[in-house]
């Protein structure tokens, strides 16, 4: 039995336990919706996922306030399934209500909202809307900047994104510039190994065979 399917049993044991000790509308139940949701979406079955975690935003929904940021990471986790299924108006459109609950919930400077800014600029960039795209990487860089430190991955991944966008729109030279950055500091926070680490070395000697 490998790793996925050990998860999917404990989570789902888990959750029959708590269906017999809890409301239906307890937080706990849609935790654990959420956590076999996570298993569905890493197998790439996504359409169970979302099903999950649907139901985790159903219970959310009775049970918390409507700024809770459980519910922005629920609104992230089915946005992160419409991405990945190419519908990318539903994964916009979830994604920036996580983004609002974010911004009524959280300090400003909050990685939280980096990490929703650095989503929405995926789906823009995807969808080929470079100039969006690019803005909502900046930001995501800029509150990262504020609330990490320096040699963050986080930080590399921002640098690395907003790289891909920079080639994407042809500007080979700037994508580049972001890209060295992005090898520079994953050199110094992750393993030389490292699949992230890899993968920005990766883009660097990509970008520059464009020149």
């Amino acid at each position: 039995m490998n790793e996925c399917s050990k998860a999917l049993l404990y989570y789902e044991k888990a959750l029959e336990i708590q269906q017999q000790s809890f409301p239906c509308t307890h937080p706990v139940l849609a935790s654990s919706y959420n956590n076999i949701g996570n298993v569905y979406y890493n197998i790439g079955e996504y359409s169970k996922a979302l099903s999950y975690y649907e139901k985790a935003v159903q219970i959310q929904q009775k049970s918390r306030p409507p700024t809770h940021p459980d519910l922005a990471i629920s609104y992230n986790n089915i946005a992160e399934v419409y991405k990945n299924m190419d519908n990318y108006s539903k994964a916009l459109s979830f994604n920036e209500k996580a983004l609002e609950i974010r911004k009524q919930s959280l300090p400003p400077i909050h990685p939280d909202l980096a990490m929703s800014y650095n989503n929405i600029g995926e789906v823009y960039k995807n969808m080929g809307e470079y100039s969006k795209a690019l803005s909502c990487q900046e930001k995501s860089l800029d509150i990262r900047k504020q609330s990490l430190p320096p040699t963050h991955p986080d930080l590399a991944m921002s640098y690395n994104n907003i790289a891909l966008v920079y080639e994407n729109m042809g500007d080979y030279l700037k994508a580049s510039s972001y890209y060295e950055r992005a090898v520079d500091i994953a050199q110094k926070a992750l393993p030389s190994n490292h699949p992230d680490l890899q993968n920005y070395k990766r883009n660097l000697d990509l970008v520059k065979k464009k020149f």
